[in-house]
C-alpha cells in the first residue's frame, strides 16, 4: 500500500459576488479532485488550533500529523532546518521577508509583503550584502528563495511579538513593529538594513526597469529548534516531500522525509506541477509515503487575484491531482486537502475548517459529491483535531 498527501496552498475560499455566490472551489473546473470526492470520504478538517494563528506552519503540522500543542516552537526553526541552518537550544530563527515599504501621508505602508516576487537570483546579492554589513557573531543572514529568508540571533530573545508581513498588506506599520523582550534591536537591526537596500544596485536596477524594489526586511515566525519524533519513530513508515517552500521542506526534514527538489519548482503560480507530480510518482517507487505540496493557490489568494486562483486550482487539479491518478497502478490511499483558506478578500489565512477526502483506490462508489467546501460540509463529517488525519490515511489507530 502506498500513501500519498496531496496539498493545495490556501485552496479554500469563502462565497463571492462576483461567482454568483459560489467559492473558488466551486467555480473552478476540477473533475479529478470531484473524482476522489465521489468516491472517497468527504468531509471539513480543522487544521489551525482555535489557540493559533492561522498559519502555514501550525495548518501543515497539523496536516503532516503533528499536534501542534506538543511541538510547535514557530516557523522559522522549521525553515531553518530546510535550509541547512542548525540551531543551538538558546538559538533563535525568524522568518526574513524581503519586502517594500512606502512612505504615504506621513506613514510608512506595508505596499507589497513579497517585493514584487523578486527573483532568487536577486534576492541573494542583496541577503549576501545584509550579511557583510549587518551580520556578526550574534546575527547571520541567510539566503533562500524568492522573498523568504531567514534570521539567526544566536543567543537570542524569544519572548516576542509580531504581525506577519501578508497580514497588513497597504496598512501602516507604525503599531505592527516588533513587540516585546529584545524588539528594539530587532527594529535597530530592520532600520538598519532599510538604509542599505535603498541605494544598493539590485533596487536600482528594478526600480529602472519598473519592478518593485525590496526596500525593506520585515522579522516574524521566531521559534528555537522543535522536538519531533521522525515518521520512521511515529508511523513505522518512510517517506519524501516535496514542495518549493523551506517551511514544507523543513517540516519533511524534521520528520525523517527525503527532501526532492524538482527543477522549476517555484512556490509560484509559475510552478512546474508536471515536474512535482513525476518526482511523486518517482518517489513511491523506494518509499511508502509522499506529501506532495503546491503553493500557487495561495499566492494567488494573498494578491487577490480570483482569475489566478482559479488557473492555480485547475492546474493542480489537472497536472497534479489528475496526472497522480493516471500513473499510480498498485493499491493508494490518498488525502486531498488545503492547509487552510486563503480568502481572496482578505487576502490572508483564515482559521475556518477546510475540505478534505480520504481516498482508497481498492473502494469503488459515486456519492455524486464535489470537491468543495459546501458538499463537504453536507456530509456531516467534521476532524476537530486535524493532526488525526494522517493517522486514519495511514490506517492507524
Amino acid at each position: 500500500m502506498k500513501y500519498l498527501v496531496l496539498l493545495g496552498d490556501g485552496m479554500a475560499d469563502e462565497p463571492m459576488d462576483e461567482l454568483g455566490g459560489k467559492t473558488v472551489l466551486q467555480a473552478a473546473r476540477t473533475p479529478f479532485m470531484d473524482r476522489l470526492a465521489s468516491a472517497g470520504e468527504l468531509g471539513m478538517a480543522q487544521t489551525v488550533p482555535a489557540a493559533y494563528h492561522p498559519g502555514s506552519d501550525v495548518a501543515n503540522l497539523s496536516v503532516f500529523g503533528y499536534d501542534p500543542a506538543s511541538c510547535y516552537t514557530g516557523r522559522s526553526p522549521l525553515e531553518a532546518a530546510s535550509m541547512g541552518v542548525r540551531l543551538a537550544p538558546e538559538d533563535v530563527a525568524f522568518r526574513l521577508n524581503l519586502v517594500d515599504i512606502v512612505h504615504h501621508q506621513g506613514k510608512l505602508y506595508m505596499a507589497d509583503f513579497a517585493a514584487g516576487h523578486i527573483s532568487s537570483g536577486e534576492a541573494r546579492e542583496l541577503i549576501l550584502s545584509l550579511q557583510d554589513e549587518l551580520g556578526d557573531a550574534d546575527f547571520e543572514f541567510h539566503p533562500g528563495v524568492s522573498y523568504r529568508h531567514l534570521l539567526v540571533w544566536r543567543n537570542g530573545e524569544d519572548r516576542l511579538r509580531f504581525v506577519p508581513p501578508h497580514d497588513i498588506i497597504n496598512q501602516s506599520i507604525e503599531d505592527k513593529m516588533p513587540q516585546g523582550q529584545g524588539a528594539e534591536v530587532l527594529i535597530n537591526l530592520m532600520t538598519s538594513a532599510q538604509m542599505l537596500l535603498k541605494n544598493h544596485p539590485v533596487n536600482l536596477r528594478r526600480i529602472r526597469d519598473n519592478q518593485v524594489p525590496a526596500s525593506s526586511i520585515w522579522l516574524w515566525g521566531h521559534g528555537r529548534a522543535p522536538q519531533m519524533p521522525t515518521y520512521a519513530e511515529k508511523f513505522g513508515i518512510s517517506g519524501a516531500v516535496i514542495s518549493a517552500v523551506d517551511l514544507i521542506k523543513g517540516i519533511g526534514d524534521y520528520a525523517g522525509l527525503e527532501v526532492i527538489e524538482v527543477p522549476g519548482a517555484t512556490g509560484y503560480v509559475d510552478t512546474n506541477y508536471a515536474g512535482k507530480a513525476a518526482a511523486a510518482i518517482d518517489a513511491l517507487s523506494r518509499h511508502d509515503f509522499v506529501y506532495l505540496h503546491v503553493e500557487a493557490p495561495d499566492e494567488a489568494g494573498h494578491a487577490g487575484n480570483l482569475e489566478e486562483k482559479i488557473r492555480a486550482i485547475e492546474r493542480f487539479d489537472a497536472e497534479i491531482v489528475g496526472a497522480v491518478l493516471q500513473q499510480l497502478s498498485e493499491p493508494y490511499r490518498l488525502l486531498l486537502l488545503p492547509d487552510h483558506p486563503t480568502p481572496l478578500h482578505l487576502r490572508t489565512h483564515s482559521r475556518d475548517p477546510v475540505p478534505y477526502v480520504l481516498y482508497d483506490s481498492r473502494q469503488d462508489r459515486a456519492s455524486g459529491l464535489t470537491y468543495c467546501e459546501q458538499a463537504a460540509h453536507s456530509t456531516g463529517r467534521f476532524c476537530e483535531q486535524g493532526h488525526l488525519l494522517l493517522p486514519q490515511l495511514l490506517q492507524r489507530a
